[in-house]
C-alpha cells in the first residue's frame, strides 16, 4: 500500500515594497516549482531507491500580515535565542521580542520563512539560506 504525506507548509511573511521579500517569494516558487516536477518525475519512472535527495513537495503560503502572537513565539523558538534580533528590531529575547512586536508589529523583521512541519525558520536576505532551509528538508 502507497500513501502520501501532506505537503510540509512554508509561510513567507512578506512585505511587498521590499526586494529581499520579493526575491525571496522568487526563490521559493522557484524551489516549490522544482520540487513538484521531480515529484512528478519520481512517479512517472519508480526510483525505489532514491539516490539523489530533493526536497519533497510543499504548499507555499506567502501573506503580508504579521505573525499573530503565538506564531511569532514559535518562530522565535525556531531560530534561536542569539538570532531573535534578525526577527524582532531590537529585541535579543523572547521575551522582549513579545513585548515590542506588540507595541509596534513593524518591528517584526520581513522577510522570515517558517516551515512550521520542520520546526524551522529564517528572518534573512540571503537566497542561499532561504535554499538551504527549505532543500535540508527533503528527507
Amino acid at each position: 500500500m502507497f500513501f502520501h504525506k501532506t505537503k510540509d507548509i512554508i509561510t513567507l511573511f512578506h512585505k511587498a515594497g521590499s526586494p529581499a521579500s520579493v526575491r525571496a517569494v522568487a526563490v521559493l516558487k522557484q524551489a516549490s516549482a522544482n520540487a513538484s516536477q521531480s515529484a512528478t518525475e519520481d512517479q512517472a519512472s519508480d526510483h525505489s531507491h532514491q539516490t539523489h535527495a530533493q526536497r519533497s513537495e510543499f504548499d507555499l503560503n506567502v501573506t503580508e500580515d504579521p505573525p499573530t502572537t503565538d506564531q511569532l513565539q514559535t518562530i522565535l523558538e525556531y531560530v534561536g535565542q542569539n538570532k531573535i534580533k534578525s526577527v524582532v528590531s531590537g529585541a535579543n529575547t523572547v521575551t522582549e521580542a513579545l513585548k515590542t512586536f506588540k507595541e509596534s508589529p513593524d518591528s517584526f523583521k520581513r522577510p522570515v520563512v517558517v516551515d512550521w512541519n520542520n520546526g524551522k525558520a529564517v528572518a534573512t536576505e540571503s537566497e542561499s539560506e532561504i535554499l538551504k532551509m527549505v532543500n535540508e528538508l527533503s528527507k
